[in-house]
């Protein structure tokens, strides 16, 4: 009988061991390796849409055309907001950082933005006519969609009482006349966003060229839901 507890509790310290491990081996895998992270928001229609979810990789190579989750360099997050007091108002951006009495706000207790890569280190990027040009040359844009650009026009015409035929989907724009950029190529160790609803989009537009350390990770997976399952 001894001998039966004996291996009855063996079994037991076996198996706390063995989810120990696992769940340490989870965390770290979703600490340094992998984030689990949802879209928010219009701003990636039609390719991810509100709510979607994603897996992303961190320390990945970055590419042009690819999608990345960035902390966002001119907002902080609402847990942040919250747990401190604090309004958007008390919150200072300088030099690519955001400060809140003084002190830097730490890259964690950014907002996260969901965005696609447009221009690399070195590059060129603009926009004419709805066309997007990089190093001088138009790109193929595969991953907007007529029927939507389309739809989104109108809805906005619609709503702001202007003729769709004098509506541009991406406003034209050069990074040297861009006062959020003001320069003719995207810095070393930077990048430049974009959303791919660029009606709506706040993207680099706005706030200019996304550093290196500042992008958390790309993504690799959408999971969820299950019927738009897609390995980027």
């Amino acid at each position: 009988m001894r001998e039966k507890e004996t291996s009855n509790w063996k079994f037991i310290v076996e198996l706390v061991a063995l989810f120990v491990v696992v769940f340490a081996a989870t965390a770290g895998l979703m600490t340094f390796v992998l984030s689990k992270d949802q879209v928010s928001g219009p701003s990636m229609e039609p390719g991810l849409m509100d709510k979607d979810r994603l897996f992303s990789l961190r320390h990945k190579q970055i590419k042009r055309n690819e999608i990345v989750v960035l902390y966002a360099p001119d907002k902080v997050s609402q847990q942040f907001l919250q747990k401190n007091g604090a309004t958007d108002a008390d919150i200072s951006q300088h030099n690519g950082n955001l400060y809140y009495n003084g002190k830097v706000v730490p890259l964690k207790d950014h907002e996260l933005y969901i965005k696609r890569v447009i221009g690399m280190p070195g590059d060129t990027v603009s926009s004419k006519n709805d066309k997007l040009y990089v190093n001088g040359k138009q790109q193929a844009e595969p991953y907007l969609k007529k029927s939507f650009i389309n739809k989104e026009l109108q809805q906005y015409a619609t709503i702001y009482g202007q003729n769709v035929s004098d509506m541009k989907f991406t406003n034209d724009f050069d990074l040297k006349t861009q006062a959020s950029t003001h320069r003719s190529t995207v810095p070393k160790g930077s990048y430049f966003v974009m959303g791919d609803n660029r009606y709506v989009s706040h993207d680099g537009r706005a706030f200019g060229f996304i550093k290196k350390q500042n992008i958390q990770s790309v993504v690799v997976l959408r999971y969820w839901p299950l019927n738009k399952f897609k390995i980027y």
